[in-house]
């Protein structure tokens, strides 16, 4: 049985009007849960006077927090609030339950949504902070999808924690039940065999390069994601005569109604959904018996979950922002060794934040940066090893999910903070102290998660620049023959004021073709580059006139072009993801050799290849990225994490200077003149909810009263903790 709330206050002894309205509601989501659940032996002991007896002696209030059904995480919602709901009762607590909107972002991408999907996480945590402290609820029982919902609860319970901290109340305590992974859908054999006609028809009219891309398309999971890159391929051949609009419409149908279970979940691509998932599990904030599954959470399950909430209650170690703050070391090396979503980066940040922390990116980046954490985690869509086959594997006893990845990064010596406290009420010690199927070894066939890294470096860097303050790149999502393709290298930038003039460039076949034509790039920079990123082939071609050398830096994958996405930071048009234009790229075998593309806007999880975002300050606040032209000069360099502006006349003459400080003053009206747009545009979102008042993407761009009352000191805590 849960113990009673060890605290004086409790509203529902002094306010007779919260036990007059809450019993009714507490009755029938009882009734509710019966009736769903179909179970005719669960025995009816929730009158209105026992449910009023509980709430006069303080009762543990658990809120059963579920999201809404048009997000594919939480179709069967329903059934896992009334397992949760019936077993608190049980339990002796007072079940509530509320939910809240969840933005799906794959339904988001490519359209007007995507601007309202970083500020949904605010919102979702401003919500459910305003309906812990209004109904009064002591701790959560948290149904947990993908995208902004996972880190705007976790932000919600730590902040309502930290407030009832500083006013002398009880701990808030919580658990995370994750929804299941989605198994991603397949290709039927009668399209696959029309996709392949399609490819040879592309082949027959001189467009192998097209052919090759839908075949490379074809090989991976079929998913919203991978969904995206078809359409994009198709684009492609239908502006080359290729393919009839009837045609396109007709293979995104078949291929679209295939890709998603009726169960829904949460799809197995290594995107926003499963990072958070693996990082939520590194705070220490869900149950080993639920983190990773391939059906739907069970009964005896949610018994598990809700029954080991009894630990939790009271004790402030297990309070929601001291195992955040507890555990954010280890969650970040989760995050690295995984080879997690770039947006999580500012969640993590938010968390901690919202918790009354003292943090920011630099914090984050020292923990980062003070042990090298190795590639541990081997995903692949194409080849087998998606998150459902890391659930398959972790459900059928090989290995333990992010024990397991624990356990190994611990073997290739990277520090732990095994006394950081977790909701199955032990610490990560003692739940290492097993060791039954904890290594990777175990599994034989098809391992994610290794024992021998592939790399000793992953995750995601923080670069500096003459004409940004910080940037982040995930070098995880970058193969080492890519980083090294770039590495050192100078590149043309094409530049784009904003993502939807970006998508229609990106999706012409012919882009680099006329690129070339129209001589964009100067030929005297052209040779210049070429004499820099490959000096021995520039001694044979320097004599070569501009379309041949064009042609051949680009077969030799010495030209290079940064392709500048500004007008996309949180305050100009909510921050929104990138994913669609990185995967224009990513499915032209051409471009991905050669480009970079960087921008103040986000990255999905699923990013693949050199993509550099969250710059800061960004465009509309005069950021440099505000004042670059297409045909500007940049200089590449991961190992030193800088990305630097070159002057353009210095490396004519064969002197590479990096110097931007002019660069503003110069072209200031054309800064003005691209604000101006962005404001315009900018009119394009609600202004309910722009995002406005709030820190950077370097500060997890929260509001800046939670920024501003974060003094607290989490070193501080873990010392104290310790001793």
């Amino acid at each position: 049985m849960f113990p009673i709330i060890d605290s004086e206050i409790n509203p529902y002894k002094e306010n007779i009007q919260g036990r007059t309205n809450e019993p009714i509601c507490v009755a029938a989501l009882l009734e509710q849960s019966r009736i769903a659940l179909g179970d005719t032996s669960i025995p009816v002991d929730w009158s209105l006077e026992e449910i009023y007896l509980r709430l006069n002696k303080n009762a543990p209030r658990i809120a059963v927090i579920g999201g809404s059904i048009d997000h594919p995480a939480h179709l069967l919602d329903s059934k896992t609030i009334a397992m949760a709901a019936l077993r608190i009762w049980k339990n002796g607590g007072v079940p509530f339950n509320f939910s809240v909107p969840v933005m799906c972002d794959g339904t988001a991408q490519s359209n007007q949504g995507m601007s309202y999907s970083l500020e949904s996480r605010n919102a979702i945590t401003n919500m459910v902070v305003s309906q812990m402290e209004s109904h009064s609820y002591h701790g959560a029982f948290v149904i947990q999808s993908c995208d902004k919902q996972p880190y705007a609860i976790v932000n919600a319970l730590s902040h309502v924690d930290f407030i009832r901290k500083r006013r002398g109340e009880a701990p808030v305590f919580a658990t995370f039940a994750p929804a299941h992974v989605l198994k991603g859908g397949t290709i039927p054999d009668e399209v696959k065999k029309d996709l392949e006609a399609l490819a040879q028809r592309a082949e027959q009219a001189g467009e192998e390069g097209i052919a090759a891309d839908l075949r490379d398309t074809m090989l991976y999971i079929l998913q919203c994601s991978s969904n995206t890159a078809f359409q994009g391929i198709f684009e492609r051949m239908g502006q080359k005569g290729l393919l009839t609009k009837e045609e396109q419409e007709a293979f995104e149908m078949s291929l679209s109604v295939e890709a998603c279970d009726t169960k829904g979940g949460i799809c197995a691509f290594n995107g926003t959904g499963n990072s958070s998932r693996h990082v939520i599990a590194g705070l220490g904030l869900v149950h080993p018996e639920v983190e990773l599954l391939t059906q739907p959470i069970n009964r005896e399950q949610v018994n598990i979950v809700v029954d080991s909430m009894k630990e939790l209650i009271n004790k402030r170690e297990y309070s929601v922002s001291n195992i955040v703050a507890a555990n954010v070391r280890n969650s970040i090396k989760i995050h690295s060794s995984s080879g997690a979503s770039t947006n999580l980066i500012m969640h993590m940040i938010a968390s901690m934040l919202y918790a009354g922390f003292q943090f920011d990116l630099w914090e984050l980046e020292k923990i980062h940066q003070a042990h090298p954490i190795p590639d541990l985690f081997d995903y692949s869509l194409t080849e087998g090893r998606d998150i459902f086959a890391l659930a398959s594997q972790c459900c059928s006893g090989q290995i333990r999910g992010m024990e397991t990845l624990f356990f190994e990064m611990i073997r290739n010596g990277v520090p732990i903070d095994l006394d950081a406290p977790t909701v199955a009420g032990k610490t990560w010690r003692e739940r290492l102290a097993n060791e039954e199927n904890l290594s990777a070894e175990n599994v034989a066939e098809n391992p994610i998660i290794l024992s021998k890294p592939r790399r000793e470096f992953s995750g995601v860097e923080v670069l500096r620049s003459n004409f940004f303050t910080n940037a982040v790149v995930k070098i995880s999502g970058m193969p080492s023959s890519l980083i090294a393709e770039f590495e050192q290298k100078v590149s043309f930038v094409l530049y784009f004021e904003n993502e939807d003039e970006a998508n229609h460039s990106l999706l012409n076949p012919n882009i680099l073709q006329e690129l070339k034509e129209q001589k964009v790039f100067s030929y005297s920079l052209l040779r210049r580059m070429y004499e820099h990123n490959d000096p021995q082939g520039y001694e044979k071609d320097m004599n070569m006139e501009y379309d041949a050398m064009f042609d051949t830096m680009l077969e030799r994958n010495v030209l290079k072009v940064t392709i500048i996405i500004s007008g996309q930071g949180p305050e100009a048009f909510g921050m929104p993801e990138m994913f669609t234009p990185m995967q224009y790229i990513n499915t032209n075998a051409k471009l991905r050799r050669v480009a970079t593309l960087v921008s103040d806007g986000r990255y999905s999880g699923v990013t693949r290849g050199a993509a550099i975002g969250h710059v800061t300050p960004e465009a509309i606040n005069r950021g440099g990225i505000l004042y670059l032209q297409t045909g500007d000069l940049l200089h590449t360099h991961f190992a030193k994490k800088e990305i630097q502006f070159v002057e353009k006349n210095q490396f004519e003459n064969g002197n590479l200077i990096f110097s931007f400080e002019d660069i503003p003053a110069k072209r200031h009206e054309l800064g003005e003149e691209r604000i101006q747009k962005m404001k315009e545009r900018q009119k394009k979102v609600a202004a309910t909810n722009r995002i406005l008042y709030h820190t950077d993407a370097s500060l997890g761009v929260v509001p800046l009263a939670v920024f501003e009352e974060a003094t607290r000191d989490y070193t501080r805590l873990l010392e104290k903790e310790r001793t």
